[in-house]
């Protein structure tokens, strides 16, 4: 299994972004996906995640409004489109995929994990 993750970046507060996940060596329409952060010197933290379908998109509160996860099972990539972006938002992203028909937001969930990408946002 391997999740790639592309589209980070150095941007101005106020920017967007958009992250891709491109998955392969997995059966990628039975398998929720979710997207987590891990910014400088602190834990890696969830920041949204879809079921197996693409629905029922859930968010961490600091990013409800302004991201907006998706999943295109026909190209096997999960996106993570960010918007308004913060200083705050800084950190390396991380995709990660689960087995599973629901959507799953807890880290220990998760099978299987990309490399991260940085997004670095200057005020």
């Amino acid at each position: 299994v391997q999740l790639v993750e592309s589209g980070g970046g150095s941007v101005q507060a106020g920017a967007s972004l958009k992250l891709s996940c491109a998955a392969s060596g997995l059966a990628f329409r039975t398998y929720a996906m979710g997207w987590f952060r891990q910014p400088p010197g602190k834990e890696r933290e969830f920041v949204a995640a879809v079921n197996w379908s693409g629905g029922s998109p859930t968010y961490a509160d600091s990013v409800e409004g302004r991201f907006t996860i998706s999943k295109d099972n026909a190209r096997n990539t999960v996106y993570l489109q960010m918007n308004s972006l913060r200083p705050e938002d800084t950190a390396v992203y991380y995709c990660a995929a689960v087995r599973s028909y629901t959507v799953v937001r807890g880290r220990a969930g998760y099978d299987f994990w990309g490399q991260g990408t940085q997004v670095t946002i200057s005020s």
